[in-house]
């Protein structure tokens, strides 16, 4: 005989979930058998047996209710315009737990679906109104605590909330870099500003686990582990069983985290307050006391859909949604506070609307506060700049009797030296960064004992130690999460990335991570790092495009990165130290890029000639941020105007053109983000004509925006012309000059420029 069909009443049939779910609470309550025991003492377990006290039950369930009010009031107010952000925490509102077994000093890097936790944690500390501080970022009001109106984050300085946009486990890195600064800041006696025995909280989806940013940072982590080292990170993964619409194959999350080695797992249900305490409870303690990384498999659901404008109903079964909105936690702490006998039911509804009216109240006032209104306004946090005290800080020169030492004795000071190539001049303005900077690390792949593939960082290991300068797991994301988390508690990274080409391994780390936490938490956090990266082509055919990438256009469009390119080694120093004055002062982010063919280049005209050696620049100097180095200034007829290799390309065709008559000056623009426009108009403005020479590709290069930057400036209207590489990649062998600008191809474009016209 078939079973019969469920009747489904009609308003539970809704198109509505968030109504559907709302009605469900009091529903629940209404039907509920009332209390099967006594009412509990304040500090007496909430039921018999259980871990909690009704005092601690009640904050809990507050904050559970809290959060859910909120996502209730955002779905409401959405459609009055009133609240631009959806993605809610119905269902994982079981991370109260979380929030109120860990620390505030204890470092969240935290899931989107995090209210509970933060409104448990923010009791913490006295004056912090969660409600209202959550309705103004909701509202993007100005007066958001947490990212001054800029996007609706989970932040807060106080409570060590470190704010993330809509991520998709790109927090993963860092956290674990948080983790490893908290025992290297140890290791080395650095202040910490929490406490030595901090872990760090990072929370995340099922459905993001699987990212393969999320998976660098279990395996860098348990390749931590494995070495007998400390990283105390606790990784939290919220398990709703669905990533917006595609379900995660029930027990995934278990068989891929239970037995990987490194990686200490627990398994709590965070849809019960009693059931999951004390597992929840365990996981931290563990972390806390082994200092290990462990990884926290929390049990929730997904209430509502994915956000406001998910529509579960469209495209997912009726008796599903029902089932998954039987789960609701509320539903089973309102069980429990009915059963223990904590609250009547009126009691319980009423404390139930009180608390939405709260919300609905808070959300009111904050629409009436201010919003960003000006551009100004905006990206004021995104790259600041106090040029003289950054510029003070660069000419503050390390104390010299540690210099002596380091160097090996007065004599061997570099500025005491014979000129040099960029690759020596680099390795020793690294030993000055570090001598001068405690704080700063140098770390990548090869940096130690081998010195780095160029040999650049030699040396630095033996005299600095392997706390200070170390080799990191192969992987271009665990490097510049460390960086991230390393700047984040006080010190200043100096994270290489062997080829330019490998930065696109992990850009995101820098576009949407690094860079964007000054602008999402309004100035509130920073993470200061100089990453140097080994760059260009021009290697005489080896290597292909990994160690010949030619382009640096993913680095100019990330905002607030500051991108350099020196082509001579006195250059490089000065502005290395102007760059970490500019990530100490300012909690800058800066990309060095260091051309690998100009490394050993001596010699500009001729075999021998020496002309590309330059001396060691004294300790005092540094070079102004957005600066350019402009040869001969006197030329009137051609300014041709490049950086980085094109530099001394550019030297040896004026030289030629001279010798025909020709006055030709060039401009190295060294500082390439920022574009310095008003030095390119000024000197194109003593010109006839100009030749942007930009060995990066057409389309896309730096040359576009140097020629933007001429015509918007007034300079368009003279004779202007681009050399620059082909819309490819960079073949092995000679087939490589195919693809770069050659000289011939310079000086042609050049004499044609200065050809009589008509």
């Amino acid at each position: 005989m078939a079973s019969p069909v469920p009747v489904i009443p009609a308003h539970k049939r809704g198109f509505n979930r968030a109504e559907v779910v709302d009605r469900n609470f009091r529903e629940f309550v209404e039907a509920h058998p009332g209390a099967r025991h006594p009412k509990p003492a304040p500090h007496d377990p909430i039921l018999p047996g259980a871990p909690i006290s009704a005092d601690e039950f009640r904050e809990l369930f507050e904050s559970q209710l809290l959060s859910r009010h909120l996502d209730l009031m955002a779905r409401v107010l959405r459609l009055r315009n009133a609240v631009f952000y959806t993605i809610g925490s119905a269902g994982h509102e079981g991370n109260a737990l979380l929030g109120r077994l860990t620390r505030h000093t204890d470092p969240a890097f935290l899931h989107y679906r995090s209210g509970a936790f933060m409104a448990e944690r923010s009791r913490k500390l006295p004056g912090i109104d969660f409600v209202f501080d959550t309705a103004l970022s909701f509202a993007a009001s100005k007066e958001d605590p947490a990212s001054g109106g800029r996007h609706k984050v989970w932040g807060s300085k106080p409570l060590w909330v470190l704010p993330q946009t809509s991520t998709i486990a790109s927090h993963l890195p860092k956290a674990y870099g948080a983790a490893l600064a908290i025992e290297l800041a140890k290791r080395l006696k650095r202040p910490l500003p929490i406490p030595e025995d901090s872990i760090v909280i990072c929370s995340f989806g099922d459905a993001s686990a699987n990212h393969a940013t999320a998976q660098t940072a279990f395996n860098a982590a348990a390749w931590t582990a494995f070495q007998r080292l400390s990283a105390p990170v606790l990784f939290v993964c919220e398990d709703n069983g669905i990533g917006i619409s595609v379900k995660t194959p029930p027990g995934w999350i278990e068989t891929r985290f239970r037995t990987m080695p490194g990686l200490d797992y627990f398994f709590a249900d965070g849809l019960d307050l009693i059931a999951g305490y004390s597992a929840v409870l365990a996981a931290v303690e563990h972390c806390r006391r082994s200092r290990r990384p462990t990884f926290l498999h929390l049990k929730v659901a997904r209430l509502m859909g994915h956000a406001g404008t998910d529509f579960e109903i469209e495209w997912r079964s009726l008796e599903e949604i029902l089932k998954v909105e039987a789960e609701d936690p509320i539903l089973r702490s309102a069980g429990i506070a009915l059963e223990s006998g904590l609250m009547s039911k009126q009691e319980l509804l009423d404390w139930y609307e009180s608390i939405r009216s709260r919300c609905f109240a808070a959300a009111e006032e904050a629409g009436r506060r201010p919003k960003l209104s000006s551009l100004a306004e905006i990206v004021a946090p995104l790259a600041p700049l106090h040029p003289e005290a950054v510029l003070a800080e660069a000419r503050r020169a390390p104390d010299r009797a540690r210099r002596i030492e380091i160097f090996g004795g007065e004599d061997k000071l570099p500025e005491r030296q014979p000129p040099r190539h960029m690759a020596i001049l680099i390795n020793q303005g690294l030993h000055d960064l570090l001598c001068k900077y405690p704080e700063a690390l140098v770390f990548g792949e090869d940096v130690a004992q081998k010195g780095g593939v160029y040999t650049i960082t030699k040396g630095l290991w033996r005299r600095f130690g392997p706390s200070r300068v170390f080799n990191t797991l192969l992987d271009e994301t665990t490097i510049l999460g460390l960086a991230q988390g390393f700047g984040t508690f006080g010190f200043l990274p100096i994270p290489e990335i062997q080829y330019l080409a490998y930065f696109h391994n992990a850009c995101d780390q820098i576009r949407g991570e690094a860079c964007s936490l000054q602008f999402f938490s309004n100035g509130q956090f920073r993470n200061p790092l100089v990453m140097r990266i080994a760059s260009l082509g021009y290697q005489r055919g080896f290597g292909g495009h990994f160690h010949n990438d030619n382009s640096i256009t993913a680095l100019r469009d990330i905002p607030g990165l500051v991108v350099g390119c020196p082509s001579r080694g006195d250059d490089a120093v000065t502005m290395l130290r102007t760059m970490m004055a500019m990530a100490k002062v300012d909690g800058r982010v800066c990309a060095f890029l260091e051309p690998i063919a100009l490394y050993m280049c001596k010699d500009l005209h001729a075999p021998e000639d020496g002309g590309w050696q330059f001396g060691y620049p004294p300790p005092e100097e540094a070079m102004v941020p957005g600066e350019g180095r402009v040869y001969h200034p006197e030329a009137e007829d051609l300014l041709i105007v490049t950086f980085g290799n094109g530099v001394p390309m550019a030297l040896r065709v004026a030289r030629r053109l001279a010798e025909d008559g020709f006055s030709v000056r060039v401009l190295d623009l060294r500082w390439l983000v920022p574009l310095n426009e008003a030095l390119i108009a000024e000197q194109a403005a003593a010109c006839r004509a100009v030749l942007v020479l930009d060995e990066g590709r057409r389309s896309g290069g730096l040359g576009e925006a140097i020629i933007t930057a001429l015509v918007e400036r007034g300079q368009g209207g003279k004779p202007i012309a681009r050399v620059c590489g082909a819309d490819t990649y960079t073949p092995l062998a000679s087939a490589a000059f195919l693809v770069l600008p050659d000289e011939n191809a310079v000086e042609a474009s050049a004499r044609d420029l200065l050809r009589p016209r008509g």
